[in-house]
């Protein structure tokens, strides 16, 4: 066991084998530490040497010896926040960190809403100005490499990007999570300390990726992986050679499985009778229509007419993105195939198969978890030759080929950046021992679908974490999903919005506080480009919370309770949190569903009365349940009068059906 040696000095012990000091990689040049607090700092150096540390905000010295293998730690306090300070570490050979400021210190993670950049792939509103304007060196930026690996990485393995710290300047922040910079920009406005935020997350990840096995070990669904990995002892080498050999098994019973590919006339065979299959409107996820919860092989194919002047003509063939992988056939033939649930399809039909006359184009679709299908644009799915164009949008004969609940998913492999626990072990465990003031979490649209296990994962993660930081109290804010596909008035099964309910159910956890962005979101981008106002909404949930600004507006009304009155009209009442403002008025609330006594929904009329909110539906005499902004992409305009929007919530507590 190693042994840990903590000592006060004033001088420096001289030892004859120099090596500089080694310190975590989140310690370097321009950065940010929280105030007033303990710097929990693992260092390495010279065997046997001691080791100082010389801050410029104290006088004292601090002394620690380096174990036999050059390992070494001590505590340091943090004064209140200033700055420009060094901290110089010296075994015999100094270290110096230079323009360190001391200050508020938040880390933002999740998935690809918190990882779009101000510019980059992001653009968000009026980013050309936003970037110009971003000159405040007191607000210092921090970003995390991607990275995965099985076991925890130790705090000197972790990767960043930038160079490490660097001062927020219209050449740091471009490609910079915009939501972590707006929210430190207006930390920065209000409380005029340095502040400092870590940029750290992973577009397209679940929530079990970003959770340590000792938690995630505990959470239904997930037992048995940790168990499995628990038993190979952590090994990266044992884990990739197990996963190996359960995805060879697996890979022969699916493609074995796949009838269109076992039976007597293949289902790519131009003479396969497909009048019997059923039919799908395509481009479409296929889950959204008529295969609900479907991993697996499906089968689609469109007999056309080629005009006889193509005949002998070199074609195009264009179907957009497909999710995951595709093999396509023209008339029986191998055409192409691809994988990439984002990457369109585009292949060439060589002349010689083109003759005039009908031709079957059939194409094998395998998904391997969350949506499926020959998803794009209209307009992408054409056959093309020249100028000319046959559009291939619209009805499709599909038939299901393999369904992935007979054998289950696939098995992820290593380095996925879905696999659980491994970016809490790359890109979160490293980082422990620095002190941050709370947590930004931005995450949700991978898990739609499964938000009774995202209601236990989601809690998990936030006691996770607290526990990993050493601190039960650490405020954690996140934001609910916005709205998001297409518009809907009527839509009480949406898979979003029972995913935004699992969301809210964390503000039971003490310290907590939602971002409710039910109204910036944008049917055809699930990545909105209003993060200024996100970061805007967040910041005023810490600034009410955290610093202590009560009269800081920072949430709408909360739904408390209803009553069912004898004129068949449902009265909502809500809560009024201190710093809450009271209700826009208004006559024609949308948003508001409706059920009877028979469990059907209905669109409801609702206006404002006071600080409560009136729904009814002339065709329901004796209402039972209210939900509001229950869908995918909800119009919903009750708020306050600074732009605060009540959370989506439901009245009753039905599953499914």
């Amino acid at each position: 066991m190693r042994k840990i040696c903590f000592a006060l000095a004033m001088t420096l012990t001289s030892v004859p084998m120099l090596s500089k000091v080694t310190l975590p990689s989140v310690y370097t040049d321009n950065m940010v530490l929280q105030q007033q607090s303990t710097l929990r700092i693992h260092g390495k150096a010279a065997p046997g040497s001691q080791v100082e540390l010389q801050t410029s905000w104290s006088r004292m010295a601090q002394l620690v010896e380096a174990d036999a293998m050059g390992c070494w730690y001590m505590e340091v306090g943090t004064p209140k926040a200033g700055g420009p300070h060094t901290l110089t570490f010296s075994d015999g050979e100094e270290l110096t960190l230079h323009n360190v400021m001391v200050g508020e210190v938040w880390l933002g993670s999740g998935q690809s809403n918190m990882e779009m950049p101000v510019a980059g792939w992001g653009k968000v509103l009026n980013y050309e100005e936003e970037i110009r304007n971003a000159n405040y060196p007191n607000i210092r930026l921090f970003q995390v490499k991607r990275q995965t690996d099985v076991q925890e990485r130790d705090r000197f393995s972790l990767l960043y990007d930038m160079g490490g710290w660097q001062e927020c300047s219209p050449q740091t922040v471009p490609q910079f999570s915009a939501l972590c910079y707006f929210y430190a920009l207006r930390l920065w406005e209000e409380l005029k300390v340095p502040v400092g935020v870590i940029d750290d997350n992973w577009g397209g990840t679940p929530c079990e990726a970003w959770v340590s096995a000792d938690a995630l070990g505990a959470v239904t669904g997930f037992e048995e992986q940790v168990d499995r990995m628990r038993g190979l002892g952590f090994n990266r080498q044992a884990i990739q050679e197990d996963t190996d050999a359960r995805t060879a098994a697996w890979k022969q019973a699916t493609e074995g499985g796949d009838k269109g590919s076992t039976g007597i006339t293949p289902w790519q065979d131009a003479k396969l009778d497909d009048s019997h299959w059923s039919t799908m409107e395509l481009p479409a996820q296929w889950e959204k229509a008529g295969l609900p919860g479907l991993d697996g092989v499906v089968w689609f194919r469109r007999t056309i007419e080629v005009p006889a002047a193509w005949e002998g003509k070199q074609l195009t063939l264009s179907l957009g993105p497909v999710d995951d992988y595709d093999v396509t056939y023209w008339n029986g033939t191998l055409v192409g195939a691809t994988g990439g649930y984002d990457a369109p399809r585009t292949y060439t039909i060589d002349a010689s198969l083109v003759k005039g006359g009908k031709v079957t184009i059939a194409v094998r679709v395998k998904d391997d978890g969350n949506e499926g299908g020959i998803w794009g644009k209209p307009e992408q799915m054409a056959l093309i030759q020249g100028d000319q164009r046959i559009g291939l949008a619209g009805t499709w004969h599909y038939a299901v080929g393999f369904d992935l609940r007979q054998t289950g998913a696939r098995p992820l492999a290593t380095n996925s950046a879905h696999h659980p626990t491994v970016l809490f072990n790359a890109m979160i465990h490293p980082l422990v021992d620095f002190p941050v003031r709370g947590i930004l979490w931005y995450q949700g649209c991978t898990n739609v679908g499964r938000d009774e296990q995202h209601e236990v994962l989601f809690q998990t993660l936030i006691h996770d974490w607290r526990k990993q930081w050493c601190n039960p109290d650490m405020p954690f804010y996140f934001v609910q999903l916005s709205n998001y596909l297409e518009p809907s008035d009527l839509q009480p099964e949406s898979p979003w919005a029972f995913l935004r309910e699992s969301q809210a159910k964390a503000l039971c956890l003490p310290h907590t506080g939602m971002v409710c962005n039910i109204d910036l979101g944008d049917a055809k981008d699930i990545h909105p480009k209003t993060k200024r106002e996100v970061g805007r909404r967040m910041a005023a949930i810490a600034l009410h919370h955290t610093y202590g600004q009560k009269k800081t507006p920072w949430t709408a009304p909360v739904y408390k309770s209803y009553t069912v009155g004898e004129d068949g009209k449902v009265t909502i009442t809500f809560d009024r949190p201190e710093g809450c403002e009271p209700l826009v008025e208004e006559d024609n609330l949308p948003g508001f569903i409706i059920a009877s006594a028979d469990r059907r929904w209905h669109v409801a009329k609702a206006r404002t009365k006071g600080d409560k909110v009136v729904v009814w539906a002339d065709d329901v005499p004796r209402p039972v349940a209210v939900r509001y902004g229950w869908a995918d992409n909800p119009t919903c305009t009750l708020r306050t009068a600074s732009g605060l929007h009540v959370a989506p919530f439901r009245t009753d507590s039905w599953p499914r059906r």
